[in-house]
């Protein structure tokens, strides 16, 4: 749980861009048109509508400024610079996007100066033009030169002769040796504490494109759960809803499960077929300008037997217990600990043991779908104003059925706020 679930799904598929494999129920939007193939969209997916002219992109001023809190908390954690691959987080402070390979292609932000790229001379012209702040200093590199030398070289040019270097959690240990090896009198730590402690901290700007990409998973999820029918496969399911998302102007995608699998907290490989009486349950989300949504919905199809009726009201009511417990300097640990003692108090468990709630409460979201921090007992950082979380406590109960209810929050400082509506009932999952 603290991979990213889409990529698992994909890689676990074995998919890059194709349709889905018949035994893995997962869809994503840029799959639609293989999907149309197979399959006859509904009207209700058909005639939904791209509804993101209201974005508001991340200004390049809103990431200098990023920059520039980075460049205090290296001050106050004794880092000279950070070394950053591309990912998430390079997206974050400079907007920049760019493929990994086996080639660097690299960002250095000093805690002083200007911060400094890392390119493949045959790579130049094309990094100039997406590099939006810093394309003063891009340092590149020959096939047959060393990278790692021009990163050396860098912290040479800001004055680092000794002092200690942030290595962003992300990198590939092949980068981070090479470097290592190039700048031996340098000592190598974690960036975390200056990546994640700007980013845990959601901007006014931050927020609004995750309340848009919420909205917009909300409507897509709404349109999928209407198409229910008996004899409804998975891939039908997951496709009408990767079909929404495109539709809607935004990449998104869902995996699905149905009955006895719904136990399965990710899904299992096995072909299912939606029956009268069955539980269903659909999670993911889709990205606005990088940022993440992850929402699940748990229903039956049909009537409800009282079993499950009053398995998904324990499980509604340990998500309520979560979210009441995320209070501005409560730690981490205590959103666990009420969403779980709900569910202990009701006979299941105790800590991971399942019937009950086999992994953590919740993960930090924002450019990764999992990011920090997270909801989870030993975790002592208190909650602050700008977090956001899911709320997510699942019961598992292996063969018979599992339920999931999972809104993310962000907090105020008055507390946590959701930016979905939770589920209401049983039969009705969207009101």
């Amino acid at each position: 749980m603290c991979i990213d679930r889409r990529n698992f799904l994909r890689a676990s598929a074995g998919l890059a861009g194709a349709a889905m494999l018949p035994n893995f129920a997962f869809a994503y939007s840029n799959e639609v048109e293989t999907i149309q193939q197979r399959q006859d969209v509904p009207d209700l997916i058909k005639n939904l509508r791209p509804m993101t002219k209201d974005v508001v992109p991340i200004t390049d001023d809103e990431r200098k400024a990023r920059i520039a809190r980075a460049q205090q908390l290296m001050g106050e954690q004794k880092i000279d610079a950070i070394y950053v691959e591309s990912g998430t987080s390079m997206y974050y402070f400079t907007g920049m996007r760019w493929g990994q390979s086996e080639r660097m292609f690299a960002l250095v932000i000093p805690q002083h100066g200007d911060i400094a790229w890392v390119c493949p001379k045959f790579e130049e012209e094309r990094a100039r033009e997406l590099i939006k702040i810093g394309a003063t200093d891009i340092r590149t590199w020959e096939e047959d030169e060393s990278p790692y030398l021009r990163v050396a070289q860098i912290f040479k040019d800001r004055g680092m002769r000794s002092g200690r270097i942030g290595i962003e959690e992300r990198v590939r240990f092949f980068f981070y040796d090479g470097i290592r090896q190039a700048a031996p009198k340098l000592e190598f730590v974690s960036a975390t504490p200056i990546t994640a402690g700007c980013r845990m901290y959601k901007s006014p700007a931050e927020l609004a494109l995750m309340q848009k990409a919420n909205d917009l998973t909300i409507i897509a999820y709404r349109a999928t759960w209407a198409t229910t029918r008996e004899g409804m496969t998975q891939q039908e399911f997951a496709g009408n809803c990767a079909t929404a998302f495109r539709n809607l102007g935004v990449s998104g995608g869902i995996f699905v499960s149905f009955g006895k699998y719904t136990a399965f907290p990710h899904g299992s490989s096995k072909p299912q077929v939606l029956q009268e009486g069955d539980m269903v349950l659909m999670d993911d989300g889709c990205t606005v300008e990088g940022y993440q949504s992850d929402i699940t919905r748990t229903f039956v199809f049909g009537k409800p037997t009282q079993r499950q009726r009053d398995v998904w009201e324990i499980e509604r009511k340990s998500q309520d217990a979560g979210f009441a417990a995320a209070k501005v300097g409560a730690p981490c640990e205590a959103v666990d600990y009420a969403a779980r003692k709900v569910l202990t108090d009701a006979g299941f468990g105790p800590d991971y043991k399942t019937p009950g709630l086999p992994h953590r409460t919740g993960h930090g979201i924002g450019l990764d779908g999992h990011e920090w921090t997270y909801f989870v007992r030993g975790n002592k950082t208190p909650i602050q104003p700008g977090m956001c979380f899911s709320d997510e406590p699942t019961i598992v109960i292996y063969g018979e059925f599992g339920v999931r209810l999972e809104d993310c929050l962000y907090i105020t400082p008055n507390g946590p706020k959701f930016f979905t509506e939770q589920s209401p009932s049983i039969e009705k999952p969207f009101g």
